[in-house]
């Protein structure tokens, strides 16, 4: 027996999700459909024994090619084997459903009509025909209340008779359309001489699209019929002709023409109460969508969103980090044992791919708060209120009005981060907007940016100044406020730029707002999406990141030292344990110590002891680790006897130069490693823009995350010996003031700007590459900000110097050319073309 398939298809805020839901339960994953980054929603259930797969096409409100959206929509009731399409539609919304379900009775498919949500049309007092609407359509309609169960069974059953029957309902598209019936007949009349087209597409519907110009329509043409070039110049001719003679482009007309027939079936077939107060959606529509209290209402719910998802979610991750960190903690524990100054690379390489792994693990409990409040959004119908409140300021920069939650995720106040907020472009609805919100979110400032950020203003920009109206105040106040403001004033100008230029060409949805009335979203639905994008996105992401991670763990660590460097270091090491030996030598707790490897399990043991004390084990836990081994127990803990007290001494020594030698083997590892070697070529370059090699390096430490820049900088800082003894105590700031007095306040300016401005992470540009599904637009995101970064870095700190500026002056003239370019661009209007 053939497998049966039905697919859902409707408007978005349908409830189409909930009936989806309600047919398949839990039997259902998420795919993409092949070549564009719409979510392929995928289930199915049993019943009489069949099994039965539902697809839940993605919510739209036509079947033209605009948005990846409707062309995914229309190839799969075009080319899958489909027992049933069940049209879910917004009972209280007949007129606006019906603009859809026109379009899909044109393809000529076996259509169910479902009017749900009758619940909230019973309360809106509507009251519809439905047999009245089955006769004039054609089709058989059922009604539902999906979330309240009310007619699941109906909608069953009704899916079962027409896998059975295999009715194919249509529509007569010359009386819908009668000025156009010359035309239609025409082309129809060519299409039926095409053998490859006859039994596999809807001849009338191929001809209707053809009149509205249909590109996909066309393009599908060219490849399926012979003869499809005199079909193509005939259909262009009818439209001209058809412009010449009505004064009004076909596909104006035929989208007209659907509008009026659904308006007038609506206005036939569905009646409504006059209510004696407004409808509660529009009575908090008056407030929510306020001129004045829309914008304010949005910051507390943007507001909401930032600290329920990135405040309260990093509270979550201190919960899940000790599991991961426990991941790591197994791992060191199973791996080979680090040597005195040596690790093994079995070692350090696993390390390294469970660090960037747990990286990206650690940001799960922030996304699925986030992507379970996206679906409260979704689904309460507040959405679409968010794009109508902020799309007029947003549009006149290519932008979106549901480019704003994205925004603020990234960090347009400090402290987001690009990687939830490129996914959660997702719901902008056209692709032009879509790619301009993207290819710019990574320039906000993320979280991840902000510790080198206070690194650089904490060494550099700690004086106080006066300013007029301010009177005294600290360089550092002001250096934050410029880094959090500067980065809206790059982004919003570029995506005008790119909105004009490479993204001018690219598709806009025509924005179309009518509101949904609002709607108690269910837990299991918010749920059940939220885990859904939570195991897509680790899916997709987690298996690059881990494959890009090894290319930078090679870049990092080959070809490594040198024999003769090996060599210095092992004779450093073996004086340093012949010292301790030394000194142990006939001390009672000493016997045990004769060679390096017993040296070694002493250290191991006293890190062993050190974890145990910080994880506040109990005296009897203690006194149980003691008897593993209680001469080395002795030496680490016992502060009265001369003999263990002089050891412990010696061993913080030994402790101190390992430490040591690991932080330099490391720093001179780094040094000579491909990616070191690459900081220093590009020194002759960068300099103009203040870089040295080590800044090069960070810089470059950066592509796998934003955090590396310090960590970097910290190891490549190290910390200096002092007569035998390390400078512990010494922070990276203090290292960085003596290592590096030739940087300046205007360096560190040059720096931080870069930083703004600097390619994306990995986990970033992965998300970019899943959220585009483009190659080409991840090496975009990448090279472009690369590029504006460093004519940044160069302008601020070239022309600064020729200027004879300070950092804190090039600051203030730097500031004036963004928010300069950000009015002019602000200022030209650009009109939305389909």
């Amino acid at each position: 027996m053939a497998k049966k398939i039905i697919a859902l298809a409707g408007q978005p805020n349908c409830g189409k999700s909930t009936v989806f839901n309600s047919l398949t339960g839990a039997k259902q994953f998420v795919a993409n459909y092949p070549g564009v980054t719409v979510d392929k929603m995928m289930g199915w259930y049993k019943r009489n024994g069949e099994d039965v797969e539902v697809i839940d096409l993605p919510g739209t409100y036509s079947l033209t090619s605009y948005s990846p959206e409707e062309r995914v929509t229309r190839d799969v009731l075009l080319h899958e084997p489909l027992s049933a399409v069940v049209n879910v539609m917004d009972a209280a919304n007949l007129k606006r459903s019906l603009y859809l379900t026109l379009q899909l009775l044109e393809m000529e498919i076996p259509l169910i009509l479902d009017l749900n949500m009758m619940d909230v049309a019973e309360k809106l007092g509507v009251s519809i025909d439905v047999p009245g609407l089955s006769r004039e359509l054609g089709a058989p309609v059922v009604t539902t209340a999906i979330t309240q169960g009310r007619g699941r069974e109906d909608l069953l059953q009704a899916v079962a008779d027409m896998s059975q029957s295999g009715v194919r309902a249509s529509l007569a598209v010359c009386e819908l359309y009668p000025d156009l019936k010359d035309a239609l007949d025409d082309l129809e009349g060519l299409l039926n001489r095409e053998e490859s087209l006859k039994g596999a597409f809807p001849i009338s519907w191929l001809a209707v699209k053809l009149m509205e110009g249909d590109p996909a329509v066309a393009a599908l043409l060219r490849g399926k019929a012979k003869g499809s070039a005199s079909v193509l110049a005939r259909a262009e001719e009818w439209r001209a002709r058809f412009e010449r003679e009505k004064g009004v482009s076909a596909d104006i007309y035929v989208s007209g023409q659907r509008s009026r027939r659904a308006a007038a079936i609506a206005k036939r077939l569905a009646a409504k109460k006059e209510a004696a107060k407004a409808p509660l959606s529009e009575r908090i529509d008056r407030a929510v969508c306020n001129k004045f209290f829309g914008p304010v209402f949005l910051l507390f719910v943007i507001y909401g969103f930032y600290y329920l998802s990135f405040i309260q979610g990093y509270n979550l991750t201190h919960y899940t980090w000790p599991v991961l960190a426990g991941v790591r903690s197994f791992a060191e524990r199973i791996l080979p044992q680090p040597g005195l100054i040596d690790v093994p690379i079995v070692r350090e390489f696993v390390l390294w791919i469970v660090d960037n792994l747990n990286a990206l693990f650690n940001y799960i409990p922030i996304f699925f708060i986030l992507f379970a409040l996206i679906a409260v959004l979704e689904d309460s119908g507040y959405m679409p209120r968010i794009a109508f409140v902020l799309d007029r300021i947003l549009s006149r920069f290519g932008l979106h009005g549901q480019s704003t939650l994205p925004m603020i995720l990234g960090g347009v106040v400090l402290g987001g981060c690009a990687v939830p907020a490129v996914m959660a472009t997702k719901g902008i609805p056209d692709e032009k907007s879509k790619l301009a919100t993207i290819l710019t979110l990574p320039m906000l400032n993320c979280q991840a940016k902000l510790p080198l950020y206070f690194l650089l203003i904490g060494i550099y920009f700690n004086e106080t100044v006066h300013l007029p109206l301010l009177g005294n105040v600290n360089q550092q106040a002001i250096v934050i406020v410029f880094i959090q403001t500067i980065s809206l004033l790059f982004v919003l100008p570029i995506a005008k730029i790119l909105s004009m230029t490479v993204l001018k060409h690219k598709e806009t949805a025509p924005f179309i707002m009518e509101m949904p009335p609002y709607h108690i979203p269910t837990l299991r639905g918010v749920l059940g999406r939220a885990v859904e994008r939570i195991w897509l996105y680790v899916r997709k992401i987690t298996t690059v990141v881990a494959a890009v991670a090894v290319v930078l763990f090679v870049l990092l660590r080959f070809p490594g030292l040198s024999p003769e460097r090996e060599a210095h270091y092992e004779a450093e090491k073996d004086r340093a344990v012949q010292v301790f030996l030394d000194a142990a030598k006939n001390k009672k707790f000493g016997r045990n110590l004769t060679n390096e490897d017993d040296v070694l399990n002493l250290i191991l043991y006293q890190q062993g002891y050190r974890e145990l004390l910080k994880s506040g084990a109990s005296a009897e836990k203690k006194r149980a680790y003691g008897l593993t081994n209680p001469d080395f127990f002795e030496i680490i803990q016992n502060r009265k006897d001369p003999e263990a007290k002089a050891l412990e001494k010696e061993l913080k020594k030994l402790i101190v130069f390992r430490t040591n030698a690991l932080t330099a083997i490391r720093k001179e590892r780094i040094d000579n490693s491909l990616l070191g070697k690459a900081g220093r070529a590009l020194e002759p370059i960068s300099r103009y823009a203040g870089f040295n090699w080590r800044v090069n390096v960070a810089v470059l430490s950066t592509l796998a995350a934003k955090e590396n820049s310090v960590s970097t900088l910290g190891a490549l800082y190290i910390k200096e010996a002092d007569d035998g003894e390390a400078k512990n105590a010494d922070t990276l700031e203090q290292r960085m003031k003596r290592q590096e007095e030739d940087l300046t306040p205007l360096h560190a300016m040059a720096l931080m700007l870069f930083m703004v401005l600097c390619p994306p992470c990995l986990p970033t540009i992965m998300a970019i590459r899943v959220q585009t599904g483009s190659t080409k637009w991840m090496l975009f995101a990448f090279f472009v900000p690369l590029i504006l970064g460093l004519l940044a870095a160069v302008l601020v700190f070239s022309g600064g110097s020729a200027l004879g500026l300070t950092g804190f002056q090039a600051m203030w003239i730097f500031y004036l050319i963004p928010l300069t370019l950000t009015i002019l661009l602000g200022l030209i209007k650009t009109k939305r073309t389909y």
